[in-house]
């Protein structure tokens, strides 16, 4: 919403009792868990669920958010 993307991908995979996910876009970057409540939010959230999330977000762009929690067998 805030990142003047025109396209974005989600990947999602399995690897034994861990799920991994990455959401990427072509938008303008700078995204920052630090200043606001939405990108810290989700990773409270994460990390509740025993998890962790990175969100990697150079100024220009692109910003890749990656998340890995426990998935149950």
């Amino acid at each position: 919403r805030h990142s003047g993307a025109d396209a974005a991908t989600v990947e999602i995979h399995r690897h034994g009792d861990r799920l991994t996910i990455s959401v990427s876009d072509d938008g303008h970057g700078g995204a920052d868990p630090t200043r606001g409540s939405g990108l810290s939010g989700l990773g409270d959230r994460v990390a509740g669920l025993g998890g962790w999330m990175q969100v990697v977000s150079p100024e220009g762009g692109p910003t890749t958010l990656m998340v890995e929690v426990p998935c149950g067998s």
